[in-house]
């Protein structure tokens, strides 16, 4: 059955509400509206449908236009669309990941590095400069009883070989004893040195730092994640002062009966919100976002990037549970005087349940790759249409990376899922899996027919029904990148990915590359190319590898 490209419905040009007319009145309009219309070098069918006009456009010119602009502007198909066209050029900071040195790197981490590096990938695509920034969890009181902790479990060639899981284990141990008076004691007693600047400490969580962030490099490389900037709370200890210094002077700082300084959020000055940001005892709060807690290194990380980089926005990707966090904090910017604060922006993703690895719970982010590598080597092995290829291993972690991302962003950001290997690492379906099996193939269909660049093609004889939706599915893929860079949600990539996939799978049933005439050959093989150009470009936008065998 032939479906329109285009429908316009008649109701909704008719004055008055479309019940007061008569079906019958409609269907009758729209007979006569397709009647005085004329075809032209766009349109080549007008016809009318139930109360609708239908068009249809030349078919060879849109296969000519869609193919010849996705194969010239290659990566850069959709973005060239004049839909971008009055979007200014911009610079972003964007802070995701910021996982805590010496704790568990849990799903949240996870799902923040993935998301950010989405947000990242979609701006820069977009012409717009990003800065990439890990907010790393490197300063407080645990860091007292970690060195202490260190000095009673620690081992230096376990911290130069795994620090991650090393610090862990240490931190683990430690806090059994951290009942103890004569630890509590020793563990402030290092972190007083450490804010006194002493020498010595200074040096040891100097050691515990950098070699966290080399590994942490390492991890993110596996992810196709990489930063510009490891930043954390220990840059902000001083200038922290400063912005104490600023809330006083502004009679914004107010203290409680018990000492604890707050601001007022209230609009009318009642204290009917506020935001605590110092602890009774003069000391800015380390239990950063969480429980409205507002962290003087926040603020003074805010006004630093904007002094540092200029940026016309900056985001903040964490987990939902920190919304009013943010809230208070770009609140607090504001009666600064921060005007700037209204471009700052939290894009916040719900929770994943479930996520456990064979050897349980997740504490390293490294569990989960080296968990989605073995599964999917599993899988590969034991199916029966995984050919020999280069790489298994490498093959595998891209595959199931593609799984774990496609699961993640299949729906809207800020839902709770519940996560299910099984489901993830499908081959059939809506899964990423899927999406890297449907580049493969179309890949080696390149490879068998020459993969020569291909000129002069006739794409005329490209008039089947399987083709003409590949067509104009490709036809939609800049308004899709518009949704997205809108509101900042990957499912509509995704969703457009996963349909052409799908159409991609049906064209290659129906449409011969094998066997058809020369010229039939080249144009199904220019539709495929096309296809599979596209398909590349979203799959690196939501942080994924392509792979070419499988």
């Amino acid at each position: 059955r032939h479906v329109a490209d285009f429908q316009l419905s008649i109701a909704s040009v008719t004055e008055g509400s479309s019940s007061d007319c008569l079906a019958q009145d409609l269907n009758l309009q729209a007979q006569k509206l397709a009647e005085r219309l004329k075809c032209d070098a766009v349109v080549s069918e007008i016809s009318a449908g139930p109360g609708t006009v239908n068009f249809t456009i030349n078919r060879e010119l849109l296969a000519r236009t869609v193919l010849q602009q996705v194969l010239k502007d290659g990566s850069e198909y959709g973005v060239k669309s004049e839909l971008f066209s009055t979007v200014p050029r911009q610079k972003a900071v964007i802070e995701f990941s910021s996982p805590n040195i010496a704790k568990k790197f849990h799903i949240g981490h996870l799902r923040s590095t993935i998301v950010g590096n989405f947000i990242a990938n979609l701006k820069v695509a977009l012409g717009h400069e990003v800065i990439r920034i890990n907010y790393l969890g490197d300063w407080g009181m645990q860091f007292g009883l970690l060195a202490v902790g260190f000095q009673r479990f620690g081992n230096k060639d376990k911290l130069k070989s795994s620090p991650l899981q090393h610090l862990f284990e240490v931190y683990v141990q430690i806090n059994k004893a951290a009942e103890d008076e004569n630890t509590k004691k020793l563990a402030k007693d290092f972190f007083r040195k450490l804010e006194e600047h002493d020498e010595q400490p200074l040096s040891l969580w100097k050691q515990f730092r950098d070699f966290s962030i080399e590994e942490y490099i390492r991890i993110y490389k596996r992810l196709g994640v990489h930063f510009d900037e490891y930043s954390g709370e220990s840059f902000y200890q001083e200038k922290s002062q400063e912005v104490l210094k600023m809330l006083e002077d502004k009679g914004l700082l107010q203290r409680t009966v018990k000492g604890t300084g707050i601001v007022d959020l209230s609009e009318k000055k009642d204290l009917s919100s506020f935001s605590t940001v110092m602890r009774s005892d003069g000391t800015s709060l380390y239990i950063t976002r969480q429980f409205l807690v507002i962290s003087f290194r926040d603020l003074a990380a805010a006004i630093d990037r904007m002094n540092k980089h200029s940026w016309d926005s900056m985001i903040y990707v964490t987990d939902k549970s920190q919304s009013n966090h943010f809230q208070h904090l770009f609140q607090i910017l504001k009666l600064m005087g921060y005007d700037w604060a209204e471009r700052c922006q939290h894009v916040s993703f719900g929770l994943v349940q479930g996520m456990k690895t064979r050897r349980g719970e997740v504490i390293f982010l490294e569990d989960v790759l080296n968990e989605v590598r073995s599964r999917m080597l599993q899988n590969m092995a034991s199916a029966k249409t995984t050919k020999e290829i280069e790489d298994p291993m490498e093959t595998a972690e891209k595959v199931g990376l593609a799984a774990l991302i496609i699961q993640d962003f299949r729906g809207l950001l800020s839902s709770d899922y519940q996560f299910s290997w099984d489901r993830a690492l499908q081959s059939h379906g809506d899964t990423g899996v899927f999406l890297q099996y449907t580049h493969a193939r179309l890949h080696s269909l390149e490879q068998m027919h020459g993969n020569e660049q291909l000129t002069d093609v006739n794409v005329a004889c490209l008039q089947e029904p399987s083709a003409i939706s590949v067509l104009q599915h490709l036809l939609r893929y800049d308004e899709v990148l518009y949704r997205s860079s809108q509101d900042l949600q990957p499912k509509h990539i995704v969703s457009y990915l996963l349909t052409l996939s799908h159409l991609a799978a049906v064209a290659h049933k129906t449409l011969p590359v094998k066997g058809s005439s020369p010229e039939l050959a080249q144009a199904r093989l220019c539709l495929f190319q096309a296809a599979r150009s596209v398909l590349a470009n979203g799959m690196k936008l939501l942080g994924i590898t392509p792979v070419t065998q499988m």
